[in-house]
């Protein structure tokens, strides 16, 4: 594995399938009312930092951060092809994010994930980097089928 991960264009036209994975597994179980995911075309703005991790020049992942407020970031449209979890891989690019968004000002990194079971392993993958559940943030209202999580980057 030759793994590297980079700030890139979310627009890269070899994104296209780690966009249209992310989408069907974002409307796979969860009301469309309650999806809060970005599009590659909404991810393109100043406020996103968008990183792609590559295995041998192949995207096997991607994930970002939105500056929403002063020393504030929501980590956003995290996401690893299914045939490659299993591997560390999202672990790797939580890391960079957070590294990321510390070398960018940023204390506090916060998101927004899905209560349904599918949902799981991503709430233990971030519980383990020290996220820890909180109320919505920046605009969020409650909701079901939302779980949110907050972390110092102090």
């Amino acid at each position: 594995m030759t793994i590297t991960i980079r700030r890139e264009s979310p627009a890269g036209a070899d994104l296209t399938l780690l966009f249209e994975r992310h989408t069907a597994d974002m409307h796979a179980d969860t009301p469309p009312e309650s999806i809060h995911m970005m599009d590659a075309s909404e991810l393109d703005i100043p406020e996103v930092s968008f990183f792609v991790m590559r295995d041998a020049g192949e995207p096997v992942a991607m994930g970002a951060f939105k500056r929403i407020g002063e020393g504030h970031g929501e980590i956003k449209s995290m996401h690893v092809l299914v045939e490659r979890r299993g591997q560390g891989l999202s672990r790797r690019m939580l890391d960079h994010l957070l590294s990321e968004a510390r070398a960018a000002g940023l204390t506090r990194l916060s998101l927004e994930t899905g209560s349904q079971a599918m949902f799981e392993p991503a709430r233990v993958l971030y519980a383990r980097a020290g996220f820890e559940e909180c109320g919505p943030f920046e605009g969020y209202v409650p909701d079901p089928n939302s779980i949110f999580m907050t972390r110092s980057l102090a």
